[in-house]
């Protein structure tokens, strides 16, 4: 069994004929039809249904192919880990965001990253958790950045900080005037959440019925900050990460801590359990570190153990 061989059968799958995989491999038809035969000559049984347009795996075939393909990602990982240890930091990294979370932490994540490493380009993929998740999973992002805890054990999760969710309202709201502020004082308001699968707004819902609240959702936005200028222009309050405060609006909600429990979130990095970073990927999460220390410019909240 060669590698080209395994190569060639790859190819087929992928294209579903022999003569679109003999092109993209830069070969013949025929040399390609003959290097499948062989292999298939050499494991006793056939690894392609050939009907008059496509090739189709056998069940023997998608077995040996499932494996193949592992074994080249692992030949792509050991070729890149070595080239890593000849060169600088270089190429590029793919990192997932929430979008509740990229507007707010990637400028001075990439700031501090791309002074360091101003050679290598970062691809930002913006999206909800369920598809960071699958992403990530897939070895499709390098990195996720995203709110924790995830259950899925294909992937590494580390935590990095934990942010406070603050009361958002609209300025000259009653409440601003108060000094505490309790979860049972907002039963009878008008809450404006993030819609279904981003997982803020869950958390948000999530809190108000551990505490025995069953806020009123008025309006339900895609964005969150079409969420905060909903909020600024007096149509409700929410519950918003207290990074989000750190833009400069022209219109701006009154904020406000809740007295004790407060609602918060963990923000944690993410990436499968086998996949091989980089050193441009390893260098973005040591910068991800960093920056999540006390000290560091994340508003942070003690982990509970």
């Amino acid at each position: 069994m060669e590698l080209h061989q395994l190569r060639y059968a790859l190819a087929v799958q992928k294209c579903g004929n022999f003569s679109r995989a003999a092109e993209q491999c830069h070969v013949s038809q025929p040399s390609l039809s003959q290097q499948i035969q062989k292999l298939e000559s050499e494991l006793g049984v056939r690894l392609f249904t050939r009907l008059k347009r496509n090739a189709v795996p056998t069940p023997a075939g998608r077995a040996l192919l499932e494996r193949a393909a592992r074994i080249f990602s692992e030949l792509d990982a050991a070729t890149r880990e070595v080239k890593d240890h000849v060169t600088a930091v270089r190429g590029s990294v793919k990192i997932g965001v929430l979008p509740t979370i990229a507007p707010y932490m990637l400028p001075e994540l990439l700031g501090r990253y791309s002074s360091k490493y101003p050679t290598v380009e970062v691809i930002i993929e913006e999206n909800t958790t369920a598809n960071l998740i699958e992403l990530a999973a897939t070895c499709d992002l390098d990195v996720a950045i995203l709110s924790l805890p995830i259950a899925d054990e294909r992937l590494t999760r580390e935590s990095l900080f934990t942010e406070e969710l603050l009361l958002a309202l609209p300025p000259g709201h009653a409440f601003s005037r108060l000094r505490r502020v309790r979860m049972s004082d907002l039963e009878t308001q008008r809450f404006i959440l993030l819609q279904e699968g981003h997982c803020l707004g869950h958390q948000a819902f999530r809190f108000c019925d551990s505490q025995g609240i069953h806020p009123a959702v008025v309006f339900r936005a895609a964005q969150l900050e079409t969420l905060i200028g909903l909020v600024a222009s007096g149509f409700g309050i929410s519950l918003i990460p207290a990074m989000a405060r750190r833009i400069a609006r022209e219109h701006q909600p009154t904020y406000m801590s809740l007295v004790e429990p407060r609602p918060s979130r963990v923000i944690g990095v993410v990436w499968h359990r086998e996949h091989y970073h980089s050193r441009a990927a390893a260098a973005l999460i040591q910068t991800l570190r960093e920056l999540s220390q006390p000290s560091g410019p994340f508003e942070v909240l003690p982990l509970k153990p």
